[in-house]
């Protein structure tokens, strides 16, 4: 099968649909639905819709977004590498969600599948590519939620290939790394980015692979969700979500690609911006009490670990 952009719009917009059902049926309250369109004299051309919850029943701010965009030029962070790129048009579709929930047991969590299409200036066939995947951010782990997670991930690549799951759980480990910290933002899940672009895998095995990775999302997490949504927390436990929710920021502001290449191309900063979390806080060199739960989480769960 040749390049079939309008396939992949026409799934991506389906799966935030349901993906929002699911959302929703678990918290209880309805998420916003904001249909955007770009203008003519824009940068960026084209739209989407975003949907988004704050102050749920579950989620304290959750959203899950759906685009479809068109450029003049690719931005430095997509075309960093390549240089026949660089000037290239462009268009770009995904869905993105991040997912923030009020109790402190549940744990954030993030997913991403996106197709872009690169034009080059001279012409000649254009240049495509598909990337996303999913990373789960515990403040209190749990060794069985940890484990459900990437088994998930696991089971989800491996009809298409069984080396796609230690190379993307590998590259989720890297990717999702604060260096100026030297530590993980969470317990990761799989990465994976420019897959098709170097020609060695066709487009139908390409949107095959996504796809299964943006339906396998709802299991992965949300059975995680029931588990810990009605254990009982306090002040402590809300105190250190809100310190460990600045990493979450940091990465996001610093080295996410996908916040990067919205900002650097002109797109709706409120959407890109949706994954911030509502309540963050910053402390001065604070380090967790020796044998508490949140020393847990750095001795336990952040170093990269085999799961499955």
């Amino acid at each position: 099968m040749s390049l079939d952009a309008g396939a992949v719009r026409a799934w991506l917009g389906d799966l935030q649909e349901r993906i929002v059902a699911r959302l929703q049926a678990q918290d209880g309250k309805p998420f916003l639905r904001d249909a955007w369109q770009r203008g003519a004299n824009e940068r960026l051309q084209g739209g989407g819709v975003s949907r988004l919850v704050e102050e749920g029943n579950l989620f304290e701010r959750g959203g899950c977004n759906f685009s479809d965009v068109q450029g003049a030029a690719l931005p430095p962070s997509a075309s960093a590498g390549r240089p026949e790129l660089a000037g290239a048009s462009f268009s770009a579709a995904g869905v993105s969600l991040v997912l923030h929930p009020r109790n402190p047991y549940v744990p954030t969590v993030h997913m991403n599948v996106r197709f872009f299409a690169a034009f080059p200036k001279g012409g000649g066939e254009p240049v495509w590519w598909f990337g996303g995947g999913m990373d789960l951010t515990p403040y209190y782990g749990f060794e069985e939620d940890a484990e459900h997670f990437h088994r998930s991930c696991r089971d989800a690549l491996a009809p298409l290939g069984s080396d796609y799951h230690p190379r993307f759980k590998r590259w989720c480990d890297e990717y999702f790394y604060l260096k100026h910290r030297n530590e993980a933002r969470g317990v990761g899940g799989i990465f994976f980015d420019d897959f098709g672009a170097d020609g060695k895998v066709d487009f139908d095995h390409a949107f095959a692979l996504t796809q299964s990775v943006g339906e396998a999302f709802t299991g992965a997490y949300c059975p995680i969700v029931e588990r810990r949504r009605d254990l009982p927390y306090g002040e402590r436990e809300r105190d250190f979500q809100a310190y460990r929710r600045g990493r979450y920021v940091e990465f996001n502001l610093v080295f996410d690609r996908g916040t990067l290449f919205g900002l650097q191309s002109g797109g709706r900063t409120e959407s890109i911006l949706m994954s911030l979390p509502p309540i963050v806080r910053w402390r001065y060199n604070w380090q967790p009490e020796a044998g508490t739960p949140e020393a847990r989480l750095y001795e336990i769960f952040l170093p990269p670990r085999d799961w499955v």
